[in-house]
């Protein structure tokens, strides 16, 4: 993402970068970034939590509208709930579990968009 913002970037578009991935966005030079402390996969939040998502969109916007400095880095002021993922962060010790997991959420995901 940050290259293709970087791109955009210079033909005149403005872009903000909303992401969990602190080093790679900075090291990739994203002229506006929104970083938040929460798992890979959930840079707006939690899923169903409109107002949270609602609160980190507009501090994207803000960041868009504000930021006069090249390589702007706000920090969301959000958590998560819990800090349990980062102890399960990179976990792979049982795969076929994480396999089946990711297996009923993509045919969860799947179900939820069909009219």
């Amino acid at each position: 993402m940050s290259l293709v913002a970087n791109h955009l970037e210079s033909v005149g578009i403005t872009t903000v970068i909303i992401g969990s991935a602190r080093d790679i966005v900075e090291e990739a030079g994203a002229a506006r970034f929104v970083f938040t402390d929460h798992p890979l996969g959930n840079p707006c939040g939690r899923p169903w939590d409109t107002e949270g998502q609602r609160a980190i969109v507009s501090l994207a916007l803000d960041v868009a509208a504000g930021a006069i400095a090249p390589r702007t880095t706000v920090q969301a002021p959000t958590s998560w709930p819990d800090d349990g993922w980062r102890d399960r962060f990179m976990d792979t010790s049982d795969r076929e579990a994480l396999a089946a997991a990711g297996e009923v959420r993509r045919a969860r995901r799947s179900a939820d968009r069909r009219p």
